[in-house]
């Protein structure tokens, strides 16, 4: 297999995974929510979510300046830019991912109250978003980094 072949082709894994994970999104946040008590609860947890991650990336991006300035004077720009890169991505899976995971928590306990099947497939693709956005989306850094 060539180079430019093996380049294709993550490149297009990626742009599946990221599909799916779109994919699995829109169909997650399309299926019932529950009772007025359970979307009660869930608003509280997204709330609690959203200022966990605020602060968490708020500390991460601290730390990403720093070392991109340590690696772009240690070593290279292109080395910190592509750093800069995975790094924005990696962040915008795990953001994308704990919002997903946490609209998903409410329906599959939604999903439970009608069977155990609807409320595992519920689950599994809120679950399968992250993995799936953090697979696309490191392909997307790993070709931005590798055409510089």
């Amino acid at each position: 297999m060539t180079t430019n072949l093996a380049l294709w082709l993550a490149i297009g894994a990626g742009v599946l995974a990221i599909l799916y994970g779109i994919v699995s999104a829109r169909w997650i946040v399309a299926q019932p929510a529950g009772n007025a008590r359970m979307q009660e609860i869930a608003a509280a947890i997204q709330a609690g979510a959203k200022a966990y991650l605020n602060r968490q990336y708020t500390t991460i991006a601290m730390v990403g300046v720093v070392l991109f300035f340590i690696l772009a004077f240690a070593l290279d720009w292109a080395i910190a830019g592509g750093f800069a890169i995975g790094a924005v991505l990696s962040g915008l899976a795990g953001y994308i991912g704990m919002n997903v995971s946490v609209r998903a928590n409410v329906r599959t306990a939604h999903a439970a109250s009608v069977g155990l099947d609807p409320a595992l497939q519920v689950a599994f693709r809120g679950g399968a978003i992250t993995g799936m956005l953090v697979v696309g989306l490191a392909c997307s850094a790993w070709r931005a980094t590798s055409c510089s």
